[in-house]
């Protein structure tokens, strides 16, 4: 990771928050996107972990519905484009994240009661339950969901595209 994005050991948002706005304009600008890119911070009385991130950006306008289509192909892509254009080390990729219309607040609170309910069934059952495959950040919510449950455990397994999370009794 750049050590410029760095202040006494931590990130450094004010200097993030800045670089994305100028980076996310000029990406706005050349698609001809007609979206704003609000960028802030973590307010301090917010709990941190994945759920609430050090940095947000949210997307608002006329062609926000544009940045959803095809399961958020184009709000993932902006996300993907300004972290690798960040250079940031994947242990800090989860302190921004990126939304528009609250789609990946949703699909958090979603990816949450799964994991719950999952967790019961497999108390309930003592048998495993396996999900779906997903993505790696996806994966890494379920298993925040569920770290502090002694009831049960989880674990990735599979290769690839086909990686997906397993709960067991503990």
């Amino acid at each position: 990771m750049s050590e410029r994005w760095m202040k006494d050991g931590r990130l450094d948002s004010e200097a993030l928050i800045s670089a994305l706005r100028s980076f996310l304009g000029l990406v706005i600008r050349a698609t001809g996107l007609e979206v704003r890119a609000e960028v802030r911070a973590r307010a301090g009385e917010e709990a941190a972990g994945a759920e609430a991130p050090d940095i947000t950006v949210d997307f608002h306008g006329r062609d926000a519905d544009l940045l959803l289509e095809r399961r958020a192909e184009l709000l993932e892509a902006m996300e993907y484009l300004s972290l690798r254009w960040l250079r940031l080390d994947r242990a800090h990729q989860d302190s921004i994240r990126f939304d528009c219309q609250d789609y990946k607040a949703n699909r958090i609170a979603e990816l949450t009661l799964a994991a719950q309910t999952a967790a019961e069934r497999v108390k309930q059952s003592r048998a495993s339950f396996r999900f779906q495959p997903m993505e790696a950040r996806e994966r890494r919510l379920l298993h925040l969901a569920l770290r502090d449950d002694p009831a049960v455990r989880t674990e990735s397994e599979g290769e690839r595209e086909g990686r997906a999370v397993v709960v067991y009794p503990a």
